[in-house]
């Protein structure tokens, strides 16, 4: 039995149901479902250990204009150490205790906004790295732009401690996000540990030994990220040069977690 044409001479069943066309419905939905699934752990290791060069450069930056740690936060225990016990003999210790509060307080956030999102969902991890971008080039641009301190390292003003607050704040979110991946020892935040695990690995000269791959890896980044901030510092693109190729790069981390393959179920 045949069925009556319509005016174009199609058959109706052949019509889209309720007018859609070319399942031009379906992008958004297939959009969500990506974004709304968990990334696949393997190799993610590689973009952990990348983000030590994020640490070089922001803590190389720090150092040299601020006289405190933004990420690495034994050494600004320390100088908080230091500083409560000869308060009046220095302000190192005032910017890294308001380093390591911030630090603080952005791994309790970071670490809830994770639980309460899912921890490995790509679109968790991306809005995490853009907010981490967006904190870092809001410093920058304070560098760039606002007032300049006569004397950044000895200065406590609002343009020295609040650039350090943003970017300590931000600095927790990449070792949120090794625990949400569960590669636990890439925190791209210390290092002392990756030292004592990598040294006294019984298989260091192993030829198949990834996890001593790891541990090279990590000091390896950081310590090439601190060279090329060390580099930048020392060229008129100063310290705020130094933050922005810092937020370029979280970008790019950011861009991966939006291409890389989901897991599979």
């Amino acid at each position: 039995m045949t069925h009556p044409a319509n005016g174009n001479g199609h058959s109706d069943e052949h019509q889209p149901l309720l007018g859609r066309q070319n399942g031009s419905s379906t992008s958004p939905s297939a959009f969500k479902r990506r974004m709304c699934a968990d990334v696949s752990r393997d190799w993610a290791d590689v973009v952990l250990i990348f983000c030590y060069i994020i640490t070089g450069l922001l803590d190389s930056a720090a150092i040299s204009t601020w006289g405190s740690f933004v990420s690495m936060q034994t050494g600004n225990s320390i100088y908080l150490g230091l500083g409560l016990a000869a308060p009046t003999e220095g302000t190192r210790w005032i910017k890294s205790g308001v380093s390591l509060g911030f630090f603080c307080i952005g791994s309790v956030c970071f670490s809830a906004f994770h639980r309460a999102f899912s921890p490995r969902r790509r679109w968790v991890l991306c809005a995490s790295l853009v907010f981490q971008t967006v904190l870092i080039a809001t410093a920058a641009l304070m560098l760039q732009l606002g007032p300049k301190s006569p004397n950044p390292q000895t200065d406590i003003g609002w343009t020295e401690l609040v650039p350090i607050a943003l970017i300590a704040f931000q600095a927790c979110g990449q070792a949120v996000t090794s625990r949400a991946l569960k590669y636990n020892a890439l925190t791209s935040v210390v290092l002392t540990s990756v030292y004592c695990d990598l040294f006294s690995d019984a298989r260091l000269l192993a030829g198949d030994n990834v996890e001593r791959n790891q541990r090279l890896g990590a000091p390896v980044c950081l310590i090439f990220g601190a060279v090329v901030g060390g580099l930048i510092a020392h060229t008129s693109f100063s310290t705020a040069g130094t933050l922005w190729l810092a937020a370029l790069l979280k970008l790019v981390v950011a861009f991966t977690w939006f291409v890389w393959p989901a897991e599979t179920k």
